[in-house]
């Protein structure tokens, strides 16, 4: 049966080590080789440190020696280092209507350039109502030029395709 990894948040640590046999490493980073774990955590005790298990799934387990609390410290800080350099994608999304005025298709231009400036993905629906329906046409037309207008920014992640009443289409912000 293989080792198991701990259930709890973080390694096991000193008597919670439940492998018979460790590969211990001590608080210089050196090889120390196969003990078991009674001599492992004297050998801590002795250094004034904790053992700690590294790798629970390796065969034997490996376990070090140091310090407990600061290497939570600073797995913790390289938790919220990853953190802080992750983007997150939103999608903003555009509502247009096919008889859109040029000065409103203008707006709606200028607020989907800042968005995806800002890195943000696109989604342009435009709906029909009544007689529209027998107009799709207008729409699609639309939904070219703005894929020509945006070209420098975006590119098309999906559409323009029809769903039921309305037209939908993605836009992606272009990699620099």
């Amino acid at each position: 049966m293989l080792p198991q990894a701990p259930i709890g948040d973080g390694p096991r640590v000193n008597e919670d080590i439940q492998s018979p046999k460790i590969r211990l490493i001590d608080e210089n980073g050196e090889m120390i080789g196969v003990v078991t774990v009674r001599e492992g955590i004297e050998r801590a005790q002795a250094a004034g440190l904790d053992l700690v298990e590294v790798s629970p799934t390796a065969e034997p387990p490996v376990c070090k020696i140091l310090d407990y609390g600061k290497y939570k410290y600073e797995l913790q800080k390289k938790k919220n280092e990853a953190k802080k350099k992750q983007k997150i994608i939103e999608i903003k999304e555009i509502k247009m209507r096919p008889v859109i005025g040029e000065n409103d298709y203008q707006i709606k231009l200028k607020h989907m350039r800042r968005f995806l400036e800002d890195e943000n993905k696109v989604k342009v629906s435009m709906r029909f109502r009544g007689r529209e329906m027998a107009h799709q046409d207008i729409g699609m037309r639309i939904f070219e030029r703005v894929q020509a207008d945006i070209a420098d920014l975006a590119k098309p992640e999906f559409g323009p395709k029809r769903e039921g009443s309305q037209i939908v289409m993605m836009l992606a912000p272009l990699k620099n």
